[in-house]
């Protein structure tokens, strides 16, 4: 993941690369289909919550930036670190609540939570991206008149 954001920092980005993370991940919800995996509504509830929360430290450190009339994502050195921090917490987790919770739920609330990081991560980004796309445009605007 830090080798492909790094990788990605040197490229504009684009609606498209911001929402397709989430979408190729929504796919391994299929792993519902499979009794084991089940989880109760409430159990659904908490692993989104906390993974919205896990966001946040995601969120702040994204910013875009742009250059030559492209929205880049801005490399932030406090990213690696959030990463290895956030995987840390999510194994220690895994380890306290695998102990009280059988393996496939477990599974499937930590499928859960990756995905409601994920997602409201790129949703807040898609907001930022867009946000700037709508400065770009006012100013070219301007410039033409």
């Amino acid at each position: 993941m830090i080798f492909i954001r790094l990788r990605a920092a040197k490229k504009p980005a684009s609606v498209k690369k911001i929402i397709l993370p989430p979408l190729f991940m929504s796919t391994g919800a299929l792993m519902f289909v499979v009794p084991v995996f089940r989880v109760s509504f409430s159990q659904v509830l908490e692993a989104l919550a906390v993974g919205v929360i896990f966001s946040i430290f995601l969120i702040r450190t994204s910013r875009f930036e742009v250059r030559d009339g492209d929205i880049y994502l801005k490399p932030s050195k406090a990213f690696i670190g959030i990463l290895f921090g956030l995987l840390g917490l999510r194994i220690v987790l895994k380890l306290v609540i695998g102990q009280t919770i059988s393996f496939g739920e477990t599974s499937g609330m930590f499928f859960l939570l990756a995905f409601g990081m994920i997602l409201s991560w790129r949703l807040a980004m898609l907001k930022e991206y867009i946000r700037l796309e709508k400065t770009i445009s006012k100013q070219d605007v301007a410039k033409r008149v």
